[in-house]
Formats: structure tokens, C-alpha cells, sequence
């Protein structure tokens, strides 16, 4: 009965069966269950009704999550992405003035012009063009921000007023309890057993019980809440009100967002070609900005491929039932959101610190004896940890990467695309340094 779903999804080539990929689906929606209780949180500083966008939350994410793992067949999930929400909130709504609604409107608008390029294959372009050394540039760099995230959610890194950055307490529950969830998780990687990630939060969130170290009240939600902002975006008032600028931000760091996840995810997963290309590009893409249309529509920002998605991969998740079963666990979210705090941060932060270490592995795929790949790829690297952003780093990568080959005459004419995407982004760095 399951054999013809084992074909779609090529489990025998893959080297893949149910229980990795179940196992690997609810790994991944352990890691990124947070942004059910705190996307919003943010969206209501902006007016956003909060049950409301809880529920439109869960369903955008389980919309996309599940669309990726059908029509794509990857194991990458998506969600209303962090950054992008803060953008919606404290600066349209807050410091513009903008109604949430015209907001929301500002995001559809943006999804639409995602579908017309990925149609037009723009957007496929766009990501042949990259050089692929900064692919592994990407990847990397998204290993050392996840696994920054991770420290930050244990404790063991912490803000500093002086050197920005610090050690933490780590004789606080909190960290003692990730270190010891890093220790058994590194330990059932090393012996080789299926689902050492989610054994690894299962237990730690049992220790952090057990010890009192988990304060959680209940307080469901429902899916009526949604009438609240579905359907309630204002399209007109975002083309009115010359929102144009607003549009292409959410267009433009969605775009970079994703496409970096994307080379990271397929890389660590290896799903990417010899070639460096990447099988059903259209798919992905195409999904991804479906997604952001629906999660305007259901009443919450920009959704976008999560790098949490490699929690699952590192689970053993090639397929797209990874994905879907995260969609699904979403989906069931909906009327139980806030019951996903039992899981605290100290269960979920080993495996950021994990996953981000393994993803490592591609930085020797980088050729750093010459300075025209190793310079560029390392700007990439570092940025985009320090920025807190991936389109950040992908950027000042592409910008070096151009501007180097220019000043040294290795410029080539099949690179065309590469200068313009440079120059498009030389002009966004600099009008953002103006505001």
C-alpha cells in the first residue's frame, strides 16, 4: 500500500525509509516550534491580534511545510521568517506608521512578484549565477549562525555591553542542561543511532522537568481566531501608498534568505547534482513563494525556508515526508499552540550547536589558497553569523566576489548576471547605510 508513496519520493534511492523520515520530521519541528510562540508575539506589538496570528502562524507554516515536501519532495520546512517579522512590526507598523493590514498587503504584493519571477525563471537565474565556492561559503556560515543561535539559547553566549559579545553563567540550569544534551546527543551520533537528535531533546526536556526548570501555563488556541486576519490584508492601500520600497525588501531578503537555506539544506543533505545544480529548482522556488502568499492572506509576514530544516536532515531526513511531517505536527499546532513551550530551550539548543557543527563540513570544499575565492567566501562565512542575517552575508560574498574579479581582469561575459545582482546589492547596502 505504501510502496507507490515510496516511489514518489524515491526512498530506495534516497537510502531513506518511514521511520528516519518521521523521526527526522518531528526533530525538525522540535527546533523551529518557537516561532509558534514568538512570531506572535512580535506581530502583536504591531496590532496583530495574537490569537489570531498564532493560528495563521501554525497553518502557514504546515500550508508550506507540506506544499514543499509534495511538489518539491525536499526536507525543507518553512515558516514566517525571523528578521522579516521584526521588519513588519517595528519598522512598517511602528516607525512608518503603516496600518498591519496595508502591511500584510505589502507582503502579498511581494509573494506575487516572487511567483512572476520564479514563472519567468528569474529567480532560477539568479541562483546559477552564484559561484558555486560560495555555496559552501553559505552553508558553513549558516552552520556557525545556527549554531550561534544555539548558544545564545543555552546561556552560554550572552550580549556585553563593552565586547558585544560573552561567556555566559554556566552554572545556570539552562546551560549545564544544553551542555549535557550536546554530550548525549554527540555521544548517539557517534554510536550511530537513529534519532540521536530527538532522543537528545526528548531527554533533556524530561531532566528539565523533573528538576523544575520548565515553567509553562496552558492556554490553547482555536482556528476561529482566524477570522481575525484572514482576508483582512489591504492590497490596495500597499500600492496607494507607495509602499514600493517596503515590497522589495520583503522581496529582496526573502529571496537571499531562502536561497542561501536552500544551498544549505541541498548540501547537507547531498542532493546537489555534480554539476552543482539542484534537482526541481523550480519546485522549491515555486513552493517558497506560494507559501508567502497564503501567510499573507491567512494574516502573518513573510514566510521562508527555515535553516532548523537541517535539524531533520542531520536526523537522516532526505525526502519530502521529512517536510511533511513537520507540516503536519504544524497543523496540529493550531489548536494547541502554546502547549509547544513544554519543550524548553535548553532541550532545543544542543541540537542548533550540533547541527551547526556538522554543517561545517563544507568549508573544505573552498578553495583558500587563492585569494579571489578564499576572500570573498570568507566575508560570506563570517557575515552572516556577525549580521545575524544570511542575505547579509550572501551579499557582501556575491559584491566581493565581483569587484575582485573586476579590479583583476577576471571578468568573464557568461557572468553578466553575477555584476548586475552585485550592483543591485552595492545600492541596497549603501541606501540602507542612508537610513
Amino acid at each position: 500500500m505504501l510502496e507507490p508513496l515510496e516511489r514518489f519520493f524515491e526512498f530506495e534511492h534516497l537510502g531513506t525509509n518511514w521511520r528516519t523520515e518521521i523521526l527526522a520530521g518531528v526533530t525538525t519541528f522540535l527546533t523551529m516550534a518557537y516561532i509558534v510562540l514568538v512570531n506572535p508575539a512580535i506581530l502583536a506589538d504591531a496590532g496583530v491580534p495574537l490569537p489570531a496570528v498564532t493560528a495563521a502562524t501554525c497553518l502557514s507554516a504546515a500550508f508550506g511545510s507540506i506544499l514543499m515536501g509534495v511538489v518539491a519532495r525536499y526536507p525543507i520546512t518553512l515558516a514566517p521568517g525571523m528578521g522579516l517579522n521584526a521588519y513588519f512590526t517595528y519598522t512598517v507598523c511602528l516607525k512608518m506608521h503603516i496600518p498591519w493590514q496595508t502591511a500584510l498587503g505589502a507582503v502579498f504584493l511581494s509573494g506575487i512578484l516572487f511567483l512572476a519571477l520564479t514563472g519567468a525563471g528569474v529567480r532560477q537565474m539568479i541562483l546559477r549565477a552564484i559561484p558555486h565556492e560560495l555555496y559552501a561559503a553559505v552553508a558553513s556560515g549558516i552552520g556557525l549562525f545556527i549554531a550561534f543561535i544555539g548558544l545564545q539559547h543555552a546561556g552560554l553566549v550572552v550580549r556585553d555591553p563593552n565586547t558585544l559579545v560573552s561567556m555566559g553563567n554556566i552554572k545556570a540550569p539552562t546551560a549545564w542542561l544544553s551542555l549535557l544534551g550536546l554530550i548525549l546527543m554527540v555521544a548517539l551520533e557517534v554510536k550511530k543511532v537513529r534519532g540521536s537528535i530527538l532522543i537528545g531533546i526528548l531527554s533533556i526536556t524530561a531532566l528539565a522537568w523533573a528538576t523544575g526548570q520548565v515553567h509553562w501555563t496552558p492556554a490553547p488556541e482555536n482556528l476561529h481566531a482566524l477570522t481575525q486576519t484572514a482576508f483582512q490584508l489591504d492590497i490596495r492601500g500597499a500600492l496607494g501608498k507607495g509602499l514600493l520600497e517596503i515590497i522589495f525588501v520583503f522581496f529582496f531578503v526573502d529571496l537571499f534568505d531562502n536561497l542561501g537555506t536552500l544551498v544549505a539544506v541541498a548540501k547537507r543533505a547531498g542532493l546537489i547534482a555534480e554539476d552543482h545544480s539542484i534537482p526541481r529548482l523550480n519546485r522549491i522556488l515555486f513552493a517558497d513563494a506560494t507559501a508567502t502568499v497564503v501567510g499573507s492572506l491567512a494574516g502573518t509576514s513573510t514566510v521562508t525556508s527555515y535553516v532548523e530544516s537541517t535539524a531533520g536532515v542531520a536526523a537522516g531526513g532526505r525526502s519530502g515526508i521529512t517536510a511533511i511531517v513537520t507540516g503536519l505536527l504544524f497543523l496540529g499546532a493550531i489548536g494547541f499552540a502554546p502547549f509547544i513551550g513544554i519543550v524548553p530551550q535548553a532541550a532545543t539548543a544542543p541540537a542548533l550547536v550540533l547541527v551547526g557543527s556538522l554543517m561545517l563540513a563544507t568549508i573544505s570544499e573552498i578553495r583558500w589558497h587563492e585569494p579571489l575565492v578564499a576572500v570573498p567566501a570568507f566575508l560570506t562565512l563570517v557575515l552572516i553569523p556577525l549580521t545575524y542575517s544570511i542575505a547579509n552575508g550572501l551579499g557582501f560574498g556575491i559584491i566581493a566576489w565581483a569587484i575582485l574579479h573586476l579590479i583583476t581582469g577576471k571578468i568573464r561575459r557568461q557572468d553578466w548576471l553575477l555584476y548586475i545582482l552585485a550592483a543591485l546589492l552595492l545600492a541596497r547596502f549603501i541606501y540602507l547605510g542612508t537610513n
